[in-house]
């Protein structure tokens, strides 16, 4: 079973602070990905500053998604200082 994403946050380094539904925050790099595809248009910061969650997962404002699985296991853990 996967954890559900409940919070998103865009960080300006095209990098996503996540929370998931067991309360564990992550970081996911957007970064290698900004060369495939659709993935290109988030270059533009505005669009990608519009991420929101979207049912379990995010969404930008282009429709571009990702599966939450690929969100959890591709992120890293945030280190509490």
């Amino acid at each position: 079973m996967y954890l559900s994403v409940m919070d998103v946050k865009a960080l300006d380094d095209y990098r996503l602070l996540l929370k998931f539904e067991n309360e564990e925050e992550r970081i996911f790099d957007i970064n290698p990905y900004l060369e495939i595809g659709k993935f290109q248009e988030l270059k533009n910061k505005k669009l990608f500053k519009t991420v929101r969650i979207s049912f379990d997962t995010i969404e930008w404002d282009n429709g571009l998604d990702l599966d939450p699985e690929l969100l959890y296991q591709k992120s890293k853990a945030v280190v509490a200082s």
